[in-house]
């Protein structure tokens, strides 16, 4: 017997001796009964200590692969047909996924990650200001309580949860108090509470047409009724709703995803009044409002009406970065301490390190001039792609109007076109965000969804004067 040489420095002499006899026995090869040789003869045999032979023995012992004996040493245990792993070149035949887990796999087609220009919702990463944001977490982390470490039950440090409900009512005019806000995970994690915790499976939920995958995918999930309520230039339009009264009713009225568009105020009060009417529960996702071009940000759906039925749904991730994995909701008061309760159950609580951080980084006003800086970079950023597709453009390319947001819409004039162009960007290595993907429905409308926030200069010019010319060179066949 020889030992195989190790995979990595990190697999013990001990590991390397068990392998290979867990595998003889598992194979047959080593039969039910048949006494294995002493640890003595094989260390001799082997040339390696007696105590690193007894290690392996003890784990085939423990594991139940092998029965030590009195008076006659370690026999192979009596184990009956084993499970045999197959060869490393034979595909597992996994089992087929649950008709749910299938359902999620629809809303998760990838964009392709090329060239980083053009992909949606990625902020100028590299204009973080990372040595204060690293001071403030080395600080906090020093000075964390004990108790941080804990299992955590309230809705989110106390501290984070008071400077956002100052930020939320002097820059977004959200009615809130610090009680009324739900730190999370990531806005994500805020959908799936409400999915659960207001809604049945085949519940009815309006969503914007076309609208966001991840609110999309996580309301499938959830066994609802996803009911598209089509979006023109005013924004979601109750009124061509069709179908059962809906229990959620799903908008980002400050900057309609993807298209930009704003919710009029008219809409707006239609909206509070059909969710009084059909006992709905309204769904605010403000997911990057701070960044308007034209006008200051405009006051919140939530802080229209005392008392309306609106659940406010805020993230960091457009703002300051995706992997801060931190995003909050505001709730009305009858539904804070179940959301509390049952975050802490589903999902835990954590981050209390990175939560004072970010406190600290709010009070110090680090945010707001970050903000400010961003939407500066971001409007530039917008200038220089609007530049480099300007050949395009002179030839009937439709582009969105841009006054607020990361990313642009260029309209086409169908699917084809649109398919041509996706594929012709993956063999160039440039993201291209289809719109079609974005609809429920089968009436899809063609074109493609532009980021353009976390590239610079250089890139922007490269992506979108490569895709001016694939434009135009498709208009000319």
């Amino acid at each position: 017997m020889q030992l195989d040489q190790p995979r990595s420095g990190t697999v013990t002499l001990a590991q390397r001796l068990y392998a290979p006899l867990r595998d003889w026995i598992q194979r047959g090869e080593l039969t039910a009964g048949e006494a294995l040789p002493s640890s003595r003869r094989l260390a001799r045999a082997l040339g390696i200590g007696r105590n690193t032979v007894l290690a392996a023995m003890d784990r085939l012992v423990a594991e139940g692969f092998v029965e030590a004996r009195q008076g006659s040493g370690l026999r192979v245990a009596e184990l009956g047909p084993l499970p045999v792993a197959p060869p490393a070149a034979t595909a597992f035949d996994a089992p087929p996924l649950s008709d749910r887990g299938q359902r999620l796999l629809d809303f998760c087609a990838m964009v392709s990650r090329g060239h980083r220009a053009f992909v949606p919702g990625v902020p100028a990463l590299d204009l973080l200001p990372r040595e204060r944001w690293q001071r403030l977490l080395r600080r906090h982390r020093q000075r964390s309580p004990t108790d941080w470490l804990d299992y955590r039950s309230q809705g989110g440090l106390p501290a984070l949860k008071a400077a956002l409900c100052d930020y939320l009512r002097l820059s977004r005019s959200v009615r809130c108090r610090p009680e009324q806000i739900l730190i999370t995970q990531g806005a994500q994690q805020g959908f799936e509470l409400i999915a659960r915790l207001l809604a049945d499976a085949g519940d009815t939920a309006w969503l914007e047409e076309p609208g966001y995958g991840g609110v999309q995918a996580c309301f499938a999930m959830a066994g609802l009724a996803m009911q598209p309520v089509p979006v023109d230039a005013a924004g979601l339009d109750p009124e061509r709703a069709a179908g059962p009264s809906p229990r959620l009713i799903y908008v980002t009225p400050s900057h309609q995803y993807p298209l930009g568009v704003t919710l009029s105020l008219h809409r707006r009060l239609a909206l509070l009044k059909a969710a009084e009417r059909h006992g709905a529960w309204l769904i605010e996702d403000d997911y990057d409002s701070e960044f308007r071009y034209t006008s200051a940000p405009l006051a919140s759906l939530q802080g229209l009406a005392e008392g309306a039925p609106v659940i406010y749904v805020g993230t960091f991730s457009k703002v300051l970065y995706p992997g801060l994995r931190l995003g909050y909701l505001v709730l009305p008061e009858g539904l804070v301490e179940v959301f509390r309760r049952a975050n802490a159950r589903l999902h835990r609580e954590g981050q209390y390190v990175v939560q004072a951080a970010l406190a600290e980084f709010i009070e110090a006003g680090d945010f707001a001039r970050h903000v400010a800086r961003m939407r500066g970079v971001y409007r530039q950023r917008q200038v220089w792609l609007r530049q480099a597709l300007a050949p395009a453009v002179v030839q009937g390319l439709d582009l969105s109007s841009g006054h607020a947001g990361m990313h642009l819409v260029a309209r086409l004039d169908s699917l084809d076109e649109e398919r041509r162009l996706v594929e012709a960007g993956d063999a160039a290595g440039v993201t291209l965000s289809p719109l079609s993907r974005y609809y429920l429905g089968p009436a899809r409308q063609p074109g493609l969804v532009l980021g353009y926030a976390g590239s610079d200069e250089a890139e922007i010019a490269h992506a979108g004067g490569w895709l001016s010319r694939a434009w135009l060179d498709l208009q000319s066949r």
